[in-house]
């Protein structure tokens, strides 16, 4: 087989491997963690997008 053409398949293999084993994680921590922890985790996500988006303009 062909190095790109072996290359072309692992690449995105591995990316959906990466993207299954990190939402396993982040469903166990959510699990895992204590309700008010949650609440404020989701609470915040409105402000660390702003925050992030700012940081990425210009």
């Amino acid at each position: 087989m062909h190095p790109l053409a072996l290359l072309a398949t692992a690449v995105p293999l591995g990316l959906v491997v990466a993207l299954l084993c990190a939402t396993v994680v982040s469903v166990v921590a959510i699990l895992r963690a204590h309700r008010s922890d949650v609440v404020a985790v989701v609470r915040a996500l409105p402000a660390l997008a702003a925050a992030l988006l700012r940081r990425r303009r210009p």
